[in-house]
């Protein structure tokens, strides 16, 4: 397929482009502000530093991302301080606040989203947009160590357990109440169709679900958990849509409440990558 040119895109491909970033940066900024929640109230001191260094990571490849956005004409106000919450295309998976004490839900959510991302980004190296393949490199290298930290703790909290055991039930029922919100990850926006058409993303979002399925499922039933029937949200909110759960507007609205009491002044997420040879 033709690269596509960021100073000559027409509107379809310009539509389609904004669309991919859009989901990526948007996932990657709020699974970064839950994994902030978990900073200093980790089960360890290693896992206050690990979860700390994750939502470092996950920032910086959102900022990754938005800055492809801002090459095509969007300021980081707009994209994130400023802009309306239904607009957001994130998965509901990534914006569910917590459940009290729920280690076990945190690293489980992260292993889901953790598969899915790699999955998503695998089908990006071959991307007719240059400017997306030129940053796989290091979101990759960094994403691998954290589905590398989640997979390491379920392994920790299921080792020698039982049927019955306190660790095992609370992954369970972490397990049954983020499984449908992680099937939101592979709800397409409205430009799937010319995502994949023009070669933006090489494998539509259905295909990566079925792999997404393959590998998490055996996973999860060898840690001694029943994997759910593969059923969206009951509620009809499905995130990519705009609709967002009422834990999203909470969300919201503290992220943003640093910006509205500095009187609107402009912030950086993080250093403009291009600015230091990103």
């Amino acid at each position: 397929m033709t690269e596509l040119d960021p100073r000559d895109l027409s509107e379809t491909e310009y539509a389609a482009v904004t669309a991919e970033l859009e989901t990526l940066a948007d996932d990657q900024f709020v699974v970064a502000e839950r994994y902030t929640d978990w900073q200093t109230r980790g089960p360890t001191l290693e896992a206050d530093i690990a979860v700390a260094n994750i939502a470092q990571d996950e920032y910086g490849h959102a900022r990754l991302w938005y800055d492809l956005l801002e090459d095509l004409g969007h300021t980081e106000q707009e994209l994130i301080w400023e802009r309306d919450p239904a607009s957001f295309r994130h998965a509901t998976l990534l914006e569910l606040g917590y459940e009290t004490g729920g280690w076990a839900d945190c690293v489980l959510r992260g292993y889901l989203y953790d598969v899915f991302e790699q999955l998503h980004l695998g089908a990006l190296e071959e991307t007719t947009y240059p400017r997306i393949a030129d940053r796989l490199g290091k979101v990759q290298g960094e994403e691998g160590y954290h589905r590398e930290h989640t997979e390491s703790w379920l392994d920790r909290l299921t080792e020698d357990a039982a049927p019955g055991d306190e660790a095992l039930v609370r992954l369970q029922a972490a397990l049954d109440r983020l499984y449908p919100h992680a099937l939101t990850l592979f709800e397409p926006t409205e430009h799937e169709t010319q995502i994949v058409e023009l070669g933006v993303r090489s494998t539509p979002l259905a295909d990566l679900r079925g792999d997404w399925l393959a590998i998490t499922t055996p996973f999860l039933g060898g840690l001694g958990l029943d994997v759910p029937d593969p059923e969206l949200p009951e509620s009809g909110v499905r995130g990519r849509d705009g609709t967002h759960t009422d834990d999203w507007e909470r969300l919201y609205n503290e992220f943003t409440y640093t910006y509205e009491m500095l009187d609107r002044e402009p912030r950086k997420l993080l250093v403009d990558p291009d600015e230091v040879g990103g």
